[in-house]
């Protein structure tokens, strides 16, 4: 039976928390993730932990696939705490929180250690998809909370 490979496509700040929970414990190297401002563009590749068929393994282990997420309409990009010139740096994101401004929104995506990076977007619009076959590991996130 073949894959399935998750895309999502969100037009909503109340749809946000969904891509969140799909990236949570994603990891992420530096040197794949750009902004083009002149296309108000801003993508990274992700080693995702594929949560919804975790289930599936029981407690131990579970899937990673590749995937990709992109923002559209964004003005401005900032980060904290995050050296973004360590290229052959990793970040392993948490969660991904939206807020309303008087025009637009301010996506903050929260990695661990602290750090962050703060997109003001003029309206949500984000596409995330899987682009390659999953692979099974023997390690599941666990934030022991």
């Amino acid at each position: 039976m073949a894959e399935s490979r998750l895309r999502l496509r969100v037009e909503n700040s109340k749809e946000i928390p969904i891509v969140s929970s799909c990236l949570q414990d994603a990891i992420a190297r530096i040197e794949d993730i750009t902004y083009i401002p002149h296309r108000r563009l801003f993508a990274m590749a992700l080693t995702r932990f594929r949560w919804e068929s975790a289930g599936e393994m029981g407690n131990e282990g579970g899937e990673r696939v590749r995937c990709r997420v992109h923002f559209d309409d964004v003005l401005r990009v900032q980060t904290q705490g995050i050296d973004m010139m360590h290229r052959e740096g990793f970040l392993l994101l948490l969660a991904i929180t939206s807020e309303e401004i008087a025009n637009g929104f301010n996506l903050k995506l929260h990695f661990a250690g602290g750090g962050a990076v703060l997109l003001e977007v003029e309206a949500v619009s984000c596409h995330l998809s899987d682009f390659d076959q999953s692979w099974r590991t023997t390690s599941r996130p666990d934030h022991e909370l």
